[in-house]
């Protein structure tokens, strides 16, 4: 990384940074102005690690794990003053496929008319259980 260039952990809530063993995301400073996200679940944002159960009690709703992973985002795009119309990439993670409609429907109006570069994959299961989308975004973070 050259002297002008920075890697910045981005914690919406610093003080809780200790459980967590990786970035909710990771600011590249300087050249390229680009925010990586870490993935979001309908988990809180901050949670211990190993996992404890009951930190993980999702509703079986698809509609209310994607608004829970979007308000997790939403307090990182926040911190670096950043909006839903920065974002230019998206990858979500289903463990069905079926619910893409009903995550879409809930994630299109944090866009509006912007729709950034995507990708969807369906995976057999995700990090805690229960969990039925996970979302991790690239950010083009504007130059104060």
């Amino acid at each position: 990384m050259s002297d002008s260039v920075t890697l910045k952990p981005i914690h919406p809530e610093p003080e809780k940074a200790w459980m967590m063993p990786y970035a909710p995301a990771v600011h590249i400073v300087g050249a390229c102005n680009l925010m990586y996200i870490s993935g979001a679940t309908a988990s809180d944002l901050y949670h211990h690690h190993p996992h404890i159960d009951s930190e993980h009690q999702h509703s079986c709703d698809i509609t209310v794990q994607t608004e829970r992973a979007m308000a997790a985002i939403k307090s990182i795009l926040d911190t670096v003053g950043a909006t839903w119309t920065d974002v230019v990439k998206i990858t979500k993670y289903l463990t069905d496929m079926r619910d893409a409609d009903g995550m879409h429907r809930t994630m299109n109006p944090y866009f509006g008319d912007w729709r950034p570069a995507s990708t969807m994959i369906c995976i057999n299961q995700l990090s805690s259980p229960g969990a039925r989308v996970e979302l991790d975004m690239i950010v083009a973070v504007p130059a104060k």
